[in-house]
């Protein structure tokens, strides 16, 4: 493809191209630094806007109706954010989405300081972020082979879970703190963390125009083109089925977890110490990805990472304790980091540049298209039958999971597909 430049931080040696340090890379250093700031004020939102509504409203189901709101666009714009990402410029859109979430959220929290905030302004504003992260969330993904090299997109995205597993960790204590110093402050803070994202993102020197086509056609023919090369790569069909049946089962898992150690008595603050083991679990995961990423094949590592899971569910009902749901729940977000940067630096690289807004849209519904359901059936089995139940089931979901990973047509052509290159590279390196 022509008029495309080459990723920022590359740097060609004769007919060698030679890749610099992740470390180094000016761009990817921006970007990361941005949307940790960004991750962090995200965090501190999640904590605080349930304690607003309930705080001014006294009602959970408003802070239900709040917490759809913020998560519908995810569901429905997936698919038409990718069309619409491959049609512009991924830098002026990512700075875009971070301008208007943060007009948002300095509208909510002067709203608040002047007294004359309403329910409908919550709802809108986390309308209007969920908007803004389904199209930066595709964005970003979509650019980052411009951004790094080809053989660093794992290591990439690695670090890309490492920082939002680290926001996790940092940000929900801090949001709880800061609600307490004054309900608007940590909105506040949100709208900084999207203004200090913007700033950095203004700096970035790499082409993210793309190769967009002259000719433009309806969103609705664009988007079927990305869903049609999705489901005709064995690869990005078989992932898309262990992504969706993952993400049910991880998600579906923190209410259980939740219930369980309420049940087995734990206190407030033991339920926020359980959940600093899951941001510790990712982090740590996210640290090691890189490595398991070099050392073990992709398809042992998603195959694993399945299976590990597997094993890990029924321990939330043998071992006891108040703490141990936590501690075994952060032991599957251990697994998650190098199973997500092989999925997800494959999925990059067999898309064509023009394909790869419209893909990642394919991918985040996948990805995030399940998670209401999740919460919605295991709401009904937890209710009516229990936590033993309902872990019985997920792991029925995480088994059929496995299966079809070790069993799969195309996951074993992509093995076979990677062993060659990995050989071809080898003797490449050997001359």
């Amino acid at each position: 493809m022509t008029g495309v430049r080459k990723p920022h931080g590359v740097t060609s040696v004769g007919s060698e191209k030679l890749a610099t340090p992740l470390r180094l890379n000016r761009d990817f250093t921006l970007l990361w630094t941005g949307q940790v700031i960004s991750g962090f004020g995200t965090r501190i939102r999640d904590v605080a806007m349930p304690l607003l509504v309930l705080a001014v409203t006294g009602s959970p189901a408003k802070a239900g109706i709040v917490g759809f709101a913020g998560t519908l666009p995810s569901l429905l714009l997936a698919i038409p954010a990718g069309a619409i990402v491959d049609r512009l410029d991924k830098k002026k859109l990512l700075i875009a989405c971070d301008i208007v979430r943060f007009a948002a959220f300095a509208s909510l929290a002067v709203a608040l300081a002047a007294g004359f905030l309403s329910f409908a302004l919550i709802i809108l504003v986390e309308f209007i972020d969920d908007v803004g992260y389904v199209l930066f969330m595709v964005a970003e993904r979509s650019a980052l082979p411009s951004v790094v090299d080809d053989h660093q997109l794992s290591p990439a995205l690695a670090r890309n879970q490492a920082r939002d597993y680290a926001a996790f960790l940092a940000g929900q204590p801090v949001g709880a703190l800061l609600f307490a110093a004054g309900r608007s402050v940590p909105f506040v803070a949100n709208a900084i963390s999207y203004a200090v994202s913007v700033f950095t993102l203004s700096f970035l020197r790499t082409d993210l125009s793309g190769s967009r086509s002259a000719s433009r056609r309806r969103i609705v023919s664009e988007a079927k083109e990305g869903i049609a090369f999705y489901w005709r790569e064995p690869f990005l069909r078989t992932s898309a089925l262990l992504v969706a049946s993952s993400g049910f089962v991880l998600n579906g898992l923190y209410l259980v977890v939740i219930v369980l150690a309420k049940q087995r008595g734990a206190s407030p603050q033991a339920l926020a110490l359980m959940f600093v083991f899951l941001g510790c679990g990712g982090v740590l995961g996210a640290a090691a990805a890189s490595r398991f990423a070099e050392r073990v094949s992709p398809g042992r590592i998603i195959i694993g990472a399945l299976a590990g899971i597997s094993l890990l569910l029924p321990l939330l009902v043998i071992v006891p304790g108040k703490l141990a749901p936590g501690f075994i729940y952060g032991g599957m977000f251990f697994l998650f980091p190098t199973w997500n940067a092989v999925i997800g630096s494959h999925q990059l690289r067999v898309t064509p540049q023009e394909l790869r807004g419209r893909v990642q849209g394919v991918a985040a519904l996948f990805s995030l298209g399940p998670v209401p359901f999740a919460y919605l059936l295991i709401g009904v089995l937890l209710q009516a039958y229990g936590t033993t139940t309902a872990i019985l089931v997920l792991l029925a979901i995480m088994i059929a999971a496995t299966l079809t990973a070790a069993f799969s047509r195309g996951l074993g052509r992509f093995q076979r597909e990677t062993a060659v290159n990995l050989q071809a590279d080898a003797a490449v390196e050997a001359d």
